[in-house]
């Protein structure tokens, strides 16, 4: 199948390509297909999603992309790379302009698709990057991202993408959080189970 030759493809493209983690790069892409399948998104949009990082991280070209996986991927695929170059510098007067730009840029809604699953992969792995990036991209998907998915009803994201973020944005209002809430989760608990 489709998706199928793109996870060979992109499993030997990334080759011995390592995360920041440690973790072979591979994994990545598979979390984001696993993503995009429990989305229930089409065979193409599966597939683009094993080869979204394939143009920029390896040394496989769009046109390589084209003559094994034909037209309507590889137009998904740039789209992708393309929404990769966009950068939010942090201004929040600029963050409504840059979701609408993300949003035109992206002319097919499965390219922005494939964004969020990348963005909700990348922030579940975000502990083992330097502090500094680790707050940029936090920031950016508060700001972008996660307005982004709300608005395309997927709340659910939104607000996963938002919880963690948070953490990263609000250090001493997540610890406060962690240590109020953990002593009165059990009681509540409890009183819930009573209750029921």
């Amino acid at each position: 199948s489709l998706v199928d030759r793109a996870y060979n493809f992109s499993r030997h493209a990334h080759g011995a390509q390592k995360r920041v983690s440690g973790e072979p790069y591979f994994t990545h892409v598979t979390a984001v297909a696993q993503n995009l399948l429990d989305w229930e998104m089409d065979e193409a949009t599966i597939a683009a999603g094993l080869l979204h990082d394939t143009v920029e991280d390896t040394n496989v070209s769009l046109d390589e992309i084209k003559k094994e996986f034909g037209e309507e991927v590889t137009f998904l695929v740039n789209g992708v790379t393309k929404l990769g170059k966009i950068k939010y510098r942090g201004e929040e007067s600029q963050a409504e302009t840059m979701r609408k730009m993300i949003l035109a840029m992206a002319e097919d809604l499965r390219v922005v698709l494939i964004k969020l699953a990348d963005r909700r992969h990348n922030m579940q792995t975000l502990k083992v990057l330097p502090p500094l990036k680790q707050k940029r991209i936090a920031q950016e998907t508060m700001e972008i991202y996660s307005p982004i998915a709300y608005r395309l009803g997927m709340q659910k994201l939104s607000g996963e993408l938002e919880d963690m973020a948070f953490p990263y944005l609000y250090p001493n209002e997540y610890r406060w959080l962690i240590e109020n809430v953990a002593d009165r989760y059990d009681q509540r608990e409890k009183y819930l189970k009573k209750l029921q």
